[in-house]
């Protein structure tokens, strides 16, 4: 399966100025991805762990005050690999809509609220195909009827329409064009269960048909579970863990996954579930060594000291921690 994104050694810093002090926080800090064609890639983590950060650069998205300091991002459309963070701002824009599409988070916030559904169906075809304003109206309808939405969406105002549909009319106006990558930025916030199960369908539906590949961020260890093929774990904007969703679920090596994954819900059980103690650092000054020991029960001196490298533990398996490093040494000796 041929790569589609690659990110390679990727530092983003929101770097500010203001009454004299200047500010870096290390969002995102040395993340190197591969995302295949075709499939769906998770990215997991806690709320302010660089989830979003990194989705701003890998769309290309990202303005003053963030700032790439160093590393690559690159598509790979049909054979032509293209440097994103180079191009000029108007070649980025020609590629979003057409071969990129990004899903927001909010709904609300995408969807002008005195305007009706069509008009912004309207505005977004035409502003990307030249076609006339009815083409554009027969496009969204049919586009609408394959994704099993009513076509009566068009003619309502956004507040007419519940939370669950609204996020289903913003993912059809994301992808109407037919993107071959799909940035999703928790696509099911604020949703019941009933209506993330529909969304989650939605976006699944689409992929099939499309064959697009989705890149899938949320902090929901059950989405992932339901919709993506890799998970890419990220702690303090650092890719702690990255392997095939039903190997990391399985088999979590990192304390942190395995924290995330022990916060899950079960049907047959019904104890308390523990929190990771403790919160996130600041990162304009980050902890030294692992970013994760100050809250890792597990930790040893050289964890406050030296910032562990991914080490590979099984095909497609990495992890960045010195005790899992130590088992794998220990076991090739053996």
């Amino acid at each position: 399966m041929s790569i589609i994104l690659e990110a390679c050694n990727l530092k983003a810093y929101y770097m500010t100025r203001a009454y004299g002090v200047e500010r870096t926080v290390k969002a995102v800090d040395n993340i190197s991805l591969q995302i295949k064609e075709g499939e769906v890639f998770g990215i997991a983590g806690e709320s302010g762990c660089g989830k979003t950060t990194l989705l701003k650069v890998l769309l290309g998205a990202h303005q003053p005050p963030l700032t790439v300091v160093d590393g690559s991002v690159k598509y790979r459309f049909n054979g032509e690999e293209i440097d994103l963070l180079s191009l000029p701002e108007r070649r980025r824009r020609d590629l979003r809509w057409k071969k990129v599409s990004y899903i927001p988070q909010g709904s609300m916030h995408v969807l002008n609220p005195v305007r009706r559904i069509r008009n912004s169906f309207d505005d977004f075809i035409r502003a990307h195909r030249q076609v006339s304003r009815a083409e554009a109206l027969d496009m969204a309808r049919s586009y609408l009827r394959e994704l099993g939405l009513s076509e009566q969406v068009l003619s309502a105002y956004p507040h007419q329409l519940s939370g669950g549909m609204r996020q289903r009319v913003t993912i059809a106006l994301a992808t109407i064009l037919w993107p071959k990558l799909i940035f999703a930025d928790e696509p099911t916030t604020a949703l019941d269960v009933v209506v993330q199960r529909g969304v989650i369908q939605l976006l699944k539906d689409i992929r099939q048909r499309e064959g697009s590949t989705l890149v899938l961020i949320t902090h929901d260890m059950g989405v992932h579970a339901n919709l993506a093929d890799r998970i890419a774990v990220l702690y303090a904007g650092k890719v702690v863990e990255e392997g095939e969703t039903s190997a990391i679920l399985k088999n979590p090596r990192h304390p942190y996954t395995q924290h995330l994954i022990n916060s899950l819900p079960r049907l047959d059980d019904r104890a308390e579930r523990e929190s990771i103690p403790g919160r996130p650092p600041a990162l304009d000054n980050p902890p030294g060594g692992c970013r994760f020991h100050p809250r890792c029960p597990l930790a040893i001196d050289r964890c406050r000291t030296i910032d562990p490298e991914a080490i590979s533990v099984q095909p497609g398996h990495r992890v960045a921690c010195h005790l899992v490093k130590e088992e794998v040494s220990s076991a090739t000796a053996a």
